[in-house]
């Protein structure tokens, strides 16, 4: 089992609260959170995977670990794209486990990262973009994979997006740090109407360098889009063609990657 510490840490990397545990550990942090706090993630093992729960109005995120992790809690501007709950208040909760062979095993939506941050980090998923509008917290690109569907308005949580600026030549990419196998992409185009747009037509490119277009629809529920099995280490959405429509502001809710670890001897 791998040795694992949590932390909650000043600026000046100070020990506010600690944890540490065999396989898992957890951690009751009475503590009123002020700006420059990070929370630390240590392990004696990486590249490897683990749940944490960054805090207990965000749910646990299913992640690859490469290195240690920071998480840098947001303030101010950065905090308008998570729940008015998330941080909040003199007591939190967090926890970090080995994830079982089963739940690496399994068929899941390997995008899902609710601890997600706009930050490079050795901690998978990741989402990153060449464009995100204004260089808002609430157009991130990371607010694409953090498990919030809703798509009917913009701005403010719950309706943070993925957006683009209006360059026609916007991408979004999910980096998964390991090799997955996937045969399904689920999309959650805002659409939040008429004040946006919407894509006609969509592509998926994979680490092998293949491409495969698909068309959508106006529409306010899911796009599914599905294919051959594919073995890849990220996927990205581009060349994301705009309907003729009078408004210039199509956007991203919500991308799922569904597929399987590839698991190594």
């Amino acid at each position: 089992m791998a040795a694992l510490r949590l932390q909650v840490i000043d600026r000046e990397g100070n020990v506010i609260c600690e944890s540490a545990g065999e396989g898992f550990t957890d951690l009751v942090c009475e503590h009123v959170y002020q700006e420059g706090d990070r929370i630390r993630l240590i392990s004696s093992q990486y590249d490897t995977y683990f749940k944490w729960q960054v805090d207990d109005a965000m749910g646990t995120a299913f992640v690859y670990l490469s290195d240690e992790v920071i998480y840098e809690i947001p303030f101010g501007e950065q905090r308008v794209s998570y729940s008015p709950k998330a941080f909040y208040g003199e007591i939190h909760y967090l926890y970090a486990e080995e994830a079982s062979k089963e739940e690496i095993s399994c068929y899941r939506n390997l995008a899902l990262n609710p601890a997600d941050q706009r930050l490079d980090m050795p901690c998978f998923p990741h989402a990153t973009a060449n464009v995100e509008t204004r260089g808002e917290a609430t157009f991130a690109a990371r607010n694409a994979i953090d498990g919030v569907r809703a798509n009917l308005s913009h701005g403010s949580w719950p309706y943070q997006s993925w957006g683009i600026n209006r360059q026609d030549d916007a991408v979004l990419k999910v980096e998964f740090g390991r090799k997955v196998r996937t045969d399904k992409v689920v999309l959650y185009t805002r659409s939040d109407f008429p004040h946006d747009n919407w894509w006609v037509k969509v592509t998926l490119k994979f680490s092998d360098g293949s491409t495969m277009d698909f068309p959508l629809e106006k529409s306010t529920t899911a796009h599914v889009l599905t294919f051959p099995e594919k073995e890849t280490t990220w996927v990205e959405l581009g060349n994301l063609i705009k309907a003729d429509d009078p408004s210039p502001f199509p956007a991203l809710s919500q991308i799922e990657v569904y597929g399987w670890n590839v698991i190594t001897s």
